[in-house]
């Protein structure tokens, strides 16, 4: 497939993860894809990695000049934005009460903070007939009990892409969000869990197994596309059936 051909997709979060592996979706499909870390030994080695339809630029997205900055970079490197996925984020996992205003601070910045000035200062790079996916997450369907934060702040993301959707609709882009389960990432790595826990967890997974990061970013590049022209304001659940169904 080739729906990417000539467009150019900003993905925030790109160095590893579900990021690096929609990047690298993208790129297979014909886009050139700009990729954000927040250090530049990781944006050099996903661009490495990803090769010469991939590009870089260090940014955090909680500081909104450093965002101002990376629009910018992509204003002069390429004109304009075809797709953007807000992907960057960070998971504080941790009791109810056991939640500092330092946690709170920081979780909010980057889930939700992030998120919105990221896709409000790429509005004038977005191109009309564009499109945008927030990552949210399977947790603003079910409740977990120490997931509260990060819980609510992926809410506030999805509620967003919605909103956003009906806003940005009179110039045909559309908005949004995926909500993914279990996936093997750096940031939760189904290795780092004993043969306890890992079985505690997939025990209550309809697929029996943790997802992957590529089978996130072909529902990522599924929504950015013009195969979903008609999908708008929606969630859509990766999660191997976890909040859907209860296993045999």
């Amino acid at each position: 497939m080739n729906r990417f051909t000539d467009k150019t997709v900003l993905v925030t979060g790109g160095t590893s993860g579900m990021g690096l592996a929609t990047a690298h979706r993208l790129i297979t499909e014909g886009a050139h894809v700009i990729v954000t870390g927040r250090t530049r030994a990781r944006v050099d080695a996903a661009v490495q990695e990803l090769g010469p339809h991939a590009s870089g630029v260090v940014a955090d997205t909680t500081d909104l000049d450093a965002v101002d900055a990376l629009m910018e970079t992509v204003r002069d490197r390429h004109g304009r934005l075809d797709s953007l996925f807000a992907n960057a984020g960070t998971g504080t996992f941790l009791p109810f009460e056991n939640i500092t205003e330092k946690d709170f601070d920081h979780g909010v910045d980057v889930n939700f903070k992030g998120v919105f000035f990221t896709v409000q200062k790429a509005l004038p790079l977005l191109a009309d007939g564009g499109s945008v996916v927030v990552n949210a997450s399977w947790t603003l369907h079910r409740g977990n009990s120490v997931l509260t934060l990060y819980s609510a702040t992926k809410a506030a993301a999805h509620n967003l892409a919605r909103t956003l959707a009906a806003a940005l609709a009179p110039r045909g882009i559309r908005v949004n969000s995926i909500s993914p389960g279990y996936i093997d990432t750096p940031m939760y790595p189904s290795a780092a869990l004993s043969t306890t826990e890992a079985k505690a967890l997939t025990d209550g997974i309809v697929a029996g197994r943790f997802g992957r990061p590529e089978e996130i970013a072909s529902a990522v590049a599924f929504l950015a596309s013009s195969d979903a022209s008609y999908v708008n304001g929606q969630d859509l659940v990766i999660d191997g059936g976890l909040i859907g169904a209860v296993p045999a």
